[in-house]
């Protein structure tokens, strides 16, 4: 019984963040170098799709809580059932007031994932306070930081959260896994000549808000073989008119299960009288596909294994 006691001891040890030796610790976010003493306990990760990046890491013992929408997070416990355990902090972005309220010791967030440009919660406005910021990736495009994103950007983000909170083998578990996955979609459409063009549909009604060249979707689509008709847009999402995507003739839709309802979307783009000649209004050729799919964050590796399936067939 001893020995039993011992072994499951030493286990529970192993799982623990890393403490002591492996710190200090510094990691690059948004060009800014982040300096660590020691693992955070009190973190706060801003929407689903980033606290499904700390839940991923198996950190939900080490999070205070979350910020944006409630619905979207309970909704993450279908993959991750710890989510049900998270204490919603702020519907929405959140204020400065919140957030010195809480006493983070890590805001996990990023550049329209809540935090704006010019806003009231920055790194520098929280760094007055002793609160450090980790910026997602992709989002370093808002701050002018032009590198078009990949997978490279996920597996980015979930090294240097591992690195900062100790446990670095759980990423580098989580990498490897993915890394197969998208490995097999690759061979999978490989030498193929055709490379269907992709709309995406976030928002919008009058302007649609679609995804540009610098992000996540950008590098499901292209992963999954197909060309994002906005690819060359210098941004990550972004706002074009109809016009442009009527000239543009997507030969697939995918629709982000967001704000409006996917019929709803599917139903204004049918009865658009500029969508006639569309190949993908023509040939009914409509993807939904969730938020947390599309944005960065563990189930993109999912979206590109559907869309490569609907592109190319399964």
């Amino acid at each position: 019984m001893l020995r039993l006691t011992l072994s499951l001891a030493a286990l529970l040890l192993a799982a623990q963040p890393s403490a002591g030796s492996d710190f200090p610790v510094t990691v690059t976010s948004c060009g800014r170098e982040v300096t660590f003493e020691a693992a955070p306990e009190r973190a706060i990760a801003h929407g689903s799709n980033l606290v499904e990046i700390m839940l991923a890491l198996g950190l939900e013992d080490r999070m205070l809580g979350y910020s944006g929408r409630i619905e979207r997070v309970e909704a993450a416990t279908d993959l991750f059932p710890a989510a049900a355990t998270l204490r919603p902090l702020q519907r929405g972005y959140p204020t400065l007031e919140m957030l010195l309220e809480e006493d983070p010791d890590l805001y996990f967030a990023g550049w329209s994932y809540g935090m704006r440009v010019g806003g009231e919660v920055t790194p520098e406005s929280l760094g007055r306070y002793g609160i450090p910021v980790y910026e997602l990736s992709e989002s370093c495009i808002r701050l002018g930081q032009a590198n078009r994103p990949g997978f490279d950007y996920l597996f980015r983000d979930l090294r240097n959260l591992a690195a900062i909170f100790g446990v670095p083998e759980r990423a580098e578990a989580l990498i490897a896994g993915y890394q197969s996955r998208l490995d097999r979609v690759a061979q999978k459409v490989a030498g193929r000549e055709n490379r269907p063009r992709v709309f995406i549909y976030d928002s919008g009604d009058r302007v649609p808000l679609t995804a540009g060249g610098y992000s996540m979707p950008q590098a499901i689509i292209q992963a999954a073989g197909g060309d994002n008709i906005a690819q060359d847009i210098d941004s990550n999402w972004v706002r074009i008119d109809w016009e442009t995507v009527a000239a543009r003739d997507p030969q697939v839709v995918v629709i982000v299960d967001y704000e409006i309802a996917a019929e709803d979307k599917i139903a204004l783009m049918k009865n658009h009288p500029g969508f006639a000649h569309v190949a993908a209004i023509r040939d009914d050729r409509f993807l939904v596909l969730g938020y947390d799919e599309l944005t960065p964050g563990p189930r993109n590796i999912r979206a590109v294994e559907r869309l490569a399936d609907f592109l190319h067939g399964g």
